[in-house]
């Protein structure tokens, strides 16, 4: 299954688990490695020597490669990228930022560096720093998301058109049949998140997880756009949220409303009414909460099955 992202990033299978905030620690990014895929550390929800003690372990835990992705909103965002250079972390996944602030520096310490998109129009611009590659997330992805709105099956073909470096297919995206369409349509990988937060090895919390793999169609929703777009389980926190917009709210409200910590509180800590559960529509295609390695075979497997399927259309 060689192609230019398993080359760029020394892996079996083109499947990238999404580092994502309070599921994605040592545990999950190494079984993934392990497991062919490369895994990802999400740093969005850890303190510097929290993000340390991660890399550390996943060097042991896997002789495979593995990458860090990192929000470039994060406040102590210099002393990150100091212990990604110090721990000789190879890959790293930038998001909500500018790509040319840290692609450079990245580079020159031999650092290979993917930028999460959600337009064309921020696939161009991240080509322009310098990345190797690029993910490009359509709307149907859980957590922060685009203003546009863009689906994720037509986003890829668009940003095909205009980029040359490899692209990653981000959104709703959770098995075999989902990675070959997204292929087809002119990726090189996938970048799978809500179905590795049903995994045994997630950090997020259990009875997030068994709220994820009951999930029905439309039980998702982006919501909070004046902020920063973000696709919730509806609960309580998302009622509330809705109640100040049909009232008419304002900025100031909705922060309020937010607070601290409410991605902590719903994913990490299991609190599903006043927590904010970031999850993607695929959600609804979930059933079970597996091990990552278990999830890598289904996923190559229904590939490989779906592959054949087609060619004898």
């Amino acid at each position: 299954m060689e192609n230019k992202i398993t080359q760029l990033f020394g892996i079996k299978y083109p499947i990238i688990q999404a580092g994502m905030i309070w599921a994605s620690g040592w545990e999950l990014a190494s079984a993934a490695s392990n497991a062919g895929a490369l895994g990802a550390l999400g740093a969005g929800s850890m303190y510097p020597e929290i993000l340390r003690e991660h890399i550390q372990k996943c060097k042991k835990a896997t002789k495979n490669p593995f990458g860090v992705n990192i929000p470039m909103l994060y406040p102590d965002l210099d002393k990150l990228m100091d212990i990604i250079i110090e721990e000789g972390v190879k890959i790293v996944f930038t998001s909500a930022g500018n790509p040319k602030t840290w692609t450079s520096y990245l580079k020159e310490h031999g650092i290979t560096v993917v930028h999460v998109v959600s337009s064309v129009k921020f696939a161009l611009k991240a080509q322009e720093a310098g990345v190797d590659a690029i993910v490009a997330e359509g709307f149907e992805a859980g957590g922060h998301n685009g203003r546009d709105e863009t689906t994720t099956f037509t986003l890829i073909p668009m940003v095909k058109e205009k980029i040359t470096i490899p692209i990653i297919a981000a959104g709703g995206i959770a098995t075999g049949q989902g990675m070959l369409a997204a292929m087809v349509l002119g990726a090189d990988a996938v970048q799978v998140g809500s179905r590795f937060v049903a995994s045994v090895e997630a950090s997020s919390h259990i009875n997030f997880k068994e709220l994820v793999v009951n999930a029905q169609e439309g039980d998702t929703h982006l919501t909070l756009k004046e902020l920063a777009p973000v696709r919730l389980l509806k609960n309580k926190f998302y009622n509330d949220v809705q109640a100040l917009y049909a009232k008419g709210t304002t900025k100031e409200e909705l922060v309020k409303l937010l607070g601290r910590a409410r991605a902590k509180r719903g994913m990490f800590e299991g609190d599903l009414e006043e927590g904010e559960l970031e999850i993607g529509q695929i959600s609804g295609l979930i059933n079970d909460i597996l091990p990552a390695q278990k999830i890598v075979e289904n996923m190559i497997a229904e590939f490989e099955a779906a592959k054949k399927a087609v060619s004898l259309l």
